[in-house]
């Protein structure tokens, strides 16, 4: 999600979406799990907020990458 890439077919944002949902997973993920089996109910919260945050910035990325150059109304 730091270098910029151009996504020209359906099937390149396919594996866009994946590579970024793997590393969303790899790096949230792992907060989430070991929260649940060690921490308590504040530290569960805290992974599963930083889990969504990490999601909703992936889409809001793609929806930004989607209006460049879109002409406003």
């Amino acid at each position: 999600m730091k270098n910029t890439i151009e996504v020209d077919n359906r099937g390149e944002f396919g594996l866009w979406a994946i590579e970024v949902a793997k590393q969303i997973v790899s790096e949230q993920g792992f907060d989430l799990a070991r929260a649940a089996r060690d921490g308590a109910d504040e530290e569960i919260r805290v992974a599963g907020n930083a889990l969504g945050q990490a999601i909703t910035n992936a889409l809001l990325e793609v929806f930004d990458g989607l209006l460049e150059g879109v002409p406003a109304e």
